[in-house]
């Protein structure tokens, strides 16, 4: 309820609604605290958090949208005055309704509308309520402190709004600015200390007038602005409290909301009444309208178009709740308004705004609506077969809910799918419980179905990509994912996934394409840069590679112990970099890198590819002229390998030895025992290679009979060459 207040005056009253206990508790807040501690602390499982809140939505969130509809559309008069609402935002809201259930890419948008729109709406409400009860209390604020007031509360809804939108979004019905961390921190600690600023001005200016103890009420609901808005902001920064937009908007939040919501409508609804000349107002006939209204709101709907269109019910479900929602915020920022003198009489105690509002009570709507709401035998009968339907549907909605929450339990599974075939989230879990039972055919069947359901939904489509890849099903996967991206071009994780199958299919060029899309998405995406680079690699573009290779290493390393990536992964990533660069002839920035690859290895204790980085610098220092560098990095990776135990790379590290020594202008009897030790040491591998042999013979003729005699016993010359030190 966005109340909006003008500056009019209004007789000093009693400040309280029902009874102080019950306002300060309910309509402002008092009891936000201890619920939402209860809520970021309790061990109460997840299931039985949902269940609990999707059981009470019946009662308090659904009948609070209800309310607001009663408040439109209960008298001819209210009909007439918001016509604009009541009918053509109504309709337009009708027609988006219908539209989005045939294109699949609104269900973000509409809900990422609705998510950054809902605590404005809260905010709202608080407010409205706030300078209610200032002025109940006999308040007349200025219009600075007014503006004052009114810029504090905006202040903490936008800082909440900030780590909404800060980043890229991780939930595929959430899509964020991305609004950048250093530029989001900054926003938020200049609407900090503007919210600090116009709160002090703002409560010191009522305080002044009417002291602090009949601010009570006030103070209470600022406090409550407080715990709903910038203290889960500051729980996004403590680690392991995350507050994500949907539990923000869906949680605890969103129905202490929606209980304060009625506590304020049904009082007006009573006193609207009183003002009509009615001797008693039934607040359980009145509850009753609200449970059965909201049931009908959200629960046909989304049943009617999955039975029938055969749509997924859970998208359809969220496209009702995110459009009446935006219908209801709407709605309700048009008819409750102080400035409007019915309303404040209503709610401020104004004797002559509640004379004026009893004098334009109107009648029904229509002839068809009088008749509806009549006392006759048939309407009542009609009106009571409506609400016992209603009620049994929201029943068996909340049993398929109920059942669906039972993830690991695959016959309660079953029974949803058996109530609603349609679901994609309940199909996926299907699948999920038949593939660990080993009946793969009948998860394939279950993943299938929910993506004729939904075609978009990410969780059935990544589970069956995952299998198909199980089973090296290549093709059939790279042609779903395909598909897929027609529903969902801007998934990162499936731009990705993408990119590796069509690898595996042999369609390079898709597999740049894909990973390329990825990073313009989201460019702190390590492995689509990884994956990028290999296939640049491979395809011989070395120039293009080295940069997507240099951001995965540089992103790996800002996360640190996270990344989850093995050491020795990513030593092999250096080297590729370093050879990329030695191809791409910058022989410097190759060396840098053959340097780093040395040091991880040698911190994390990966003597062969230690050695193997050592012997490709020394390649590089060859290159470079650097002889003396050269020798020093043989040796040092020949003692790498014997430390090691590594007879193969130590075969392969003296016949480099070898070739170097023979190169460089050193003693010819050096480099033949080097070549002799080689070959000793591949024979005793099994692995004795032709050109180890052939150019151990090129320079038995440069030294004679000593050839004979270290080919017998070479270790003790190889020993010698190990223990040079310059030419």
């Amino acid at each position: 309820m966005a109340i909006a207040i003008a500056n009019q005056s209004s007789e000093k009253t009693a400040p309280w609604i029902y009874a102080p206990w019950l306002d300060l508790l309910v309509g402002c807040g008092a009891w936000s605290a201890p619920l939402m501690l209860f809520w970021y602390l309790s061990n109460t499982s997840a299931i039985a958090w949902s269940a609990t809140f999707y059981g009470l939505a019946i009662f308090f969130n659904y009948p609070h949208y209800m309310a607001t509809l009663y408040r439109a559309y209960h008298t001819a008069e209210d009909f007439r005055k918001y016509r604009i609402f009541t009918v053509h935002i109504t309709l337009l809201i009708a027609l988006t309704l219908v539209a989005a259930h045939f294109w699949y890419g609104a269900l973000p948008w509409l809900f990422t509308i609705y998510l950054t729109w809902s605590p404005w709406h809260y905010s709202g409400q608080n407010y409205g309520l706030f300078m209610m009860f200032a002025r109940r209390a006999g308040a007349k604020p200025s219009e600075n402190a007014r503006q004052a007031l009114y810029g504090a509360f905006l202040c903490s809804y936008l800082i909440l709004v900030l780590t909404f939108h800060t980043g890229i979004s991780r939930d595929p019905l959430f899509i964020s600015l991305g609004i950048p961390e250093k530029a989001s921190l900054a926003m938020m600690a200049i609407f900090g200390a503007a919210f600090i600023g116009f709160s002090a001005f703002g409560l010191a200016s009522l305080q002044k007038q009417i002291g602090w103890r009949p601010l009570l009420p006030s103070l209470t609901l600022f406090s409550t602005q407080f715990l709903w808005f910038l203290l889960p902001t500051a729980l996004t920064f403590a680690e392991g409290l995350q507050v994500t937009e949907s539990r923000y908007s869906n949680g605890v939040l969103a129905l202490m909301h929606s209980a304060q919501y009625l506590w304020i409508t049904s009082y007006y609804a009573r006193r609207e009444a009183s003002a009509k000349g009615k001797r008693a107002w039934h607040p359980l006939a009145y509850f009753g309208v609200l449970i059965a209204g909201g049931i009908a709101l959200f629960v046909p709907g989304p049943w009617i178009a999955s039975r029938v269109f055969h749509y997924d019910l859970t998208a359809s479900f969220l496209l009702f709740s995110a459009l009446v929602n935006i219908h209801h915020f709407i709605l309700d920022g048009a008819i409750w308004k102080l400035r409007d003198g019915r309303i404040a009489g209503m709610l401020l105690n104004a004797r002559p705004q509640i004379s004026e509002a009893a004098s334009q009570a109107a009648s029904r709507v229509a002839a068809g609506g009088r008749w509806l709401v009549s006392n006759a035998a048939g309407p009542r009968l009609l009106r009571g077969s409506l609400a016992v339907v209603l009620l049994a549907w929201g029943g068996l909605d909340q049993v398929h809910y109920y059942l669906a929450l039972h993830r690991e339990n695959l016959a309660d599974l079953q029974q949803a799918a058996a109530l609603a075939s349609f679901d994609s989230a309940v199909q996926t879990e299907v699948g999920r419980k038949e593939l660990a039972n080993g009946q793969s055919e009948n998860a394939v069947a279950a993943w299938r179905q929910a993506l004729r359901a939904n075609p978009a939904a990410a969780a059935p489509r990544d589970a069956l990509l995952r299998y198909l890849a199980t089973q090296r099903q290549f093709g059939e996967a790279y042609e779903l994912a395909r598909q897929s991206l027609q529903y969902a071009p801007r998934d990162v994780d499936l731009l990705v996934n993408y990119g590796i199958l069509a690898q595996q299919s042999g369609h390079g060029a898709d597999a740049v394409m894909g990973w390329k899309k990825a990073i313009a998405v989201d460019p702190q995406k390590p492995l689509a840069h990884l994956y990028l680079a290999t296939e640049l690699d491979q395809e011989n573009k070395w120039d293009d590679a080295i940069p997507e290779y240099v951001t995965f290493l540089e992103q790996l390393a800002k996360m640190g112990p996270e990344a989850e990536f093995p050491p020795q992964n990513a030593i092999a990533v250096v080297l590729r970099l370093a050879e990329c660069e030695r191809k791409d002839n910058h022989l410097q920035r190759a060396e840098k890198s053959y340097e780093l690859a040395e040091r991880i290895a040698a911190q994390v204790g990966q003597k062969k590819l230690e050695s193997l980085a050592s012997v490709s610098e020394a390649g590089i220092a060859v290159q470079q002229k650097k002889i003396a560098q050269a020798l020093r990095l043989y040796q040092h990776a020949l003692q790498l390998d014997r430390s090691a135990a590594d007879r193969s790379s130590e075969a392969a590290d003296w016949f480099s030895y070898g070739i170097f020594l023979r190169d460089a202008g050193f003693s010819p009897r050096l480099a033949y025992a080097c070549m002799a030790e080689s070959e000793v040491l591949s024979r005793k591998n099994g692995t004795e290679l032709p050109e180890i042999t052939q150019a151990r013979a090129e320079l038995a003729g440069r030294i004679g009979t000593q050839g004979k005699a270290i080919r017998r016993d070479p270790h003790g010359v190889a020993e010698e060459a190990l223990q040079l030190t310059g030419p």
